[in-house]
């Protein structure tokens, strides 16, 4: 039996944690040979000692041009081609008030995230002109992607940001072959709230902002993972330039309605399932 990805060379970057391991675990398991990219060497080390599949570990800082030339190099000598980018490190940075926020904080987020993503695709672009192939490109970006607010502001232009150098890139790559897409996650507990633990809107309170997602939970890296593979895949052979919002729903909320929430932070206002399931417990 076939898999998705049989004979196909990945690259994911930042993928010694989080949502690029779980990308990179289940490329591995479909048949792809996988790149695993991130600034933590010993972090892509441990991935790729245990994927299912050929895999390489390549320490690079993605907002650095050399960095990023050089994992592609590295992915061609190994395996011959890249065919699969996920291009997904990414940085939270400061959860400063605007008013503090240095530029120095401000260009450090916009380095990586969005430098990054540029030189990546660029990168990928490049080595597809070698290749004289296309292939398939999948960006992540962020729910801070499609909407607004005013606590993580050099994060949110980053990811704002992604979506423009997604779909100029879609537009390029679409007569060369290449499609180029993006994930939105929104609320996915992973290692990169980790360093900002106790700042409203940061890791501590996740789960807790993720009981007003209509799904009502967070999601997982492996959903997101799922998501990653399908815009990587033949499956989305007519999918492109597109944000695909893996969120259980967050981001079409109407928060300022009653029955969008209207930012409670009891569910049960709003869930009338909820009030009859609660109704029957009490008269039993």
């Amino acid at each position: 039996m076939t898999s998705r990805f049989d004979g196909a060379v990945a690259v994911v970057t930042g993928a010694a944690s989080g949502i690029g391991a779980a990308t990179a675990r289940l490329l591995s398991r479909e048949g792809a040979s996988v790149v695993v990219v991130d600034v933590e060497l010993d972090g892509a080390r441990k991935v790729a000692d245990e994927l299912a599949g050929p895999a390489l570990a390549v320490r690079a800082d993605v907002s650095d041009p050399d960095d990023t030339d050089a994992y592609v190099a590295a992915a061609v000598e190994r395996f011959g081609r890249v065919d699969l980018h996920h291009l997904n490190a990414g940085i939270v940075g400061t959860f400063d008030r605007l008013p503090e926020i240095t530029v120095e904080d401000f260009d450090r987020v916009i380095s990586v995230n969005l430098r990054g993503a540029f030189l990546g695709v660029r990168a990928a672009f490049r080595q597809y002109a070698a290749q004289g192939a296309g292939g398939a490109i999948v960006l992540t970006a962020s729910i801070a992607s499609l909407r607004g607010s005013h606590d993580l502001l050099p994060y949110e232009s980053s990811k704002h940001g992604v979506l423009g150098v997604m779909r100029g890139a879609a537009m390029y790559g679409g007569p060369q072959g290449v499609r180029v897409n993006a994930v939105a996650p929104g609320l996915v507990p992973t290692g990169l709230f980790a360093g900002s633990a106790g700042s409203p809107g940061a890791g501590d309170d996740l789960r807790r902002r993720g009981t007003t997602v209509p799904q009502r939970r967070t999601g997982t890296s492996d959903e997101v993972a799922a998501a990653v593979a399908f815009l990587l895949s033949s499956d989305a052979s007519y999918v492109n330039g597109e944000v695909l919002s893996v969120d259980g729903g967050s981001a079409w909320v109407n928060t300022v309605r009653p029955g969008g929430g209207a930012g409670a932070w009891d569910p049960a206002a709003v869930d009338e399932a909820a009030r009859v399931i609660a109704a029957k417990g009490d008269s039993a």
